[in-house]
């Protein structure tokens, strides 16, 4: 939580905001993503209303769900999607070129096991996802924060989690790739805190990137600034 002060007449009001799971940056929408939200949201979109979805009414089956959050272009969830149809998937993103991206490219795969929310990921997680319901959770590459002051603006903090871990299912994995070697360990810090998660691959360990996660430009860029990347598999306990 991140705490503002207002100063009233004869005392401090302290105003308690909640984080973010995001900071909205301007981006350019081209025509044909504009288009994507008129032709295909209706088939694609999710609406955020506050409540727990009616998923198996939403996909017309009950299937074992993955979410993904924060998405980006939506290349990595394309990929699962086509690769994985025995898996449902939600993505959250709230960048709109990215959004529309990925609207044009499930329609034009006509894959029917994806929907998107374009909404607050900490919102969704909260009060769209019912407990318990998740078989998967996977966070790729979210902002690192670099600058120690901004560190508390960080996606992976223990609160989050925590709801992260209330959403999956025993047994249920949850996914972090970072590039950042800092955040891989800040994430292995909060990650092993938590008495709802166990590492999969033995404490404070990295693994291979799995099959179902497609290398990304944005992660071929870090690659050639040098950066490592780091696959975390965690298992809800």
């Amino acid at each position: 939580m991140i705490d503002a002060a207002a100063e009233a007449t004869t005392e401090t009001v302290v105003i308690r905001r909640p984080i973010r799971s995001f900071v909205l940056r301007s981006g350019r929408i081209t025509p044909a993503q504009q288009r994507a939200f008129a032709q295909h949201w209706a088939r694609f979109g999710l609406e955020y209303t506050g409540e727990p979805g009616d998923f198996d009414t939403v996909f017309a089956r009950a299937a074992p769900r993955v979410v993904e959050i924060g998405f980006g272009n939506g290349e990595a969830l394309c990929f699962a999607a086509s690769n994985q149809p025995e898996l449902d998937f939600i993505g959250i993103e709230v960048h709109t070129p990215g959004v529309g991206k990925l609207l044009n490219d499930l329609a034009g795969a006509s894959l029917g096991n994806a929907r998107i929310f374009r909404h607050d990921a900490v919102e969704v997680m909260r009060h769209a996802i019912a407990p318990a319901s998740l078989a998967q959770v996977r966070v790729y590459f979210p902002d690192p924060w670099h600058k120690k002051r901004h560190h508390k603006r960080r996606l992976i903090q223990p609160e989050f989690v925590e709801l992260l871990g209330s959403r999956l299912l025993a047994g249920g994995i949850l996914h972090l790739a970072t590039d950042w070697a800092e955040y891989a360990t800040h994430m292995m810090d909060v990650l092993e805190a938590s008495t709802q998660f166990e590492n999969i691959a033995g404490p404070r360990t990295a693994v291979a990137r799995p099959p179902w996660r497609l290398p990304t430009r944005f992660e071929g860029r870090g690659l050639r600034l040098g950066h490592q990347v780091a696959d975390l598999l965690y298992r809800k306990a």
